[in-house]
């Protein structure tokens, strides 16, 4: 398998993966296009699993801020993350976190944050964030807390911070933050 940032001349083989991958959402492939074109969102991270020539995996950090914090930190948002679901359950997705972690820490990202399933983030070291001070973009019903998730890429910074994660303009929309 060979992991890739992405260029502009992915975009079809990105939009492939996110539509294959959430075949029952067809605002993904919208908001995944709207991401990679929104200033606000940049400077983001876009990576790309091919299999052979095939593309089947697709991961998107794009960057966000904190409002109401004494102490800067730098933070992304992660999301979406797809796989193509005839290679699912292969590692592919955990290896597309993985090395975007990587990437991200290596550009001074301090935290990264994800809406998503609460048994398949914790393994790749997500914890919840709402009780450790960090709100999410738009109000997530109580019953789906657990899935508004944050991971420390340096040390300490979740003790020195919290407040309102703000998203890229691309990702305000509330249909986005139902788990």
């Amino acid at each position: 398998m060979l992991i890739r940032e992405t260029q502009d001349s992915d975009l079809n083989d990105i939009l492939f993966v996110e539509r294959t991958a959430f075949v029952d959402d067809d605002t993904i492939e919208e908001l995944v296009r709207n991401l990679l074109q929104d200033p606000s969102a940049q400077p983001a991270v876009s990576l790309l699993a091919f299999l052979q020539d095939r593309p089947v995996g697709h991961i998107l950090f794009t960057a966000a801020h904190l409002l109401r914090t004494e102490v800067p930190a730098t933070i992304a948002l992660l999301g979406p993350l797809a796989v193509v679901p005839d290679v699912q359950k292969q590692g592919i997705g955990g290896k597309l976190i993985e090395k975007g972690l990587q990437m991200l820490t290596e550009k001074g990202v301090e935290l990264v944050f994800v809406l998503g399933h609460p048994d398949y983030y914790p393994r790749h070291g997500f914890q919840p964030a709402g009780r450790l001070g960090f709100e999410a973009p738009y109000p997530i019903l109580e019953k789906n807390a657990w899935a508004w998730m944050v991971q420390a890429l340096k040390e300490g910074v979740i003790d020195a911070v919290s407040g309102m994660v703000m998203c890229a303009d691309a990702f305000k929309r509330p249909e986005y933050w139902r788990e």
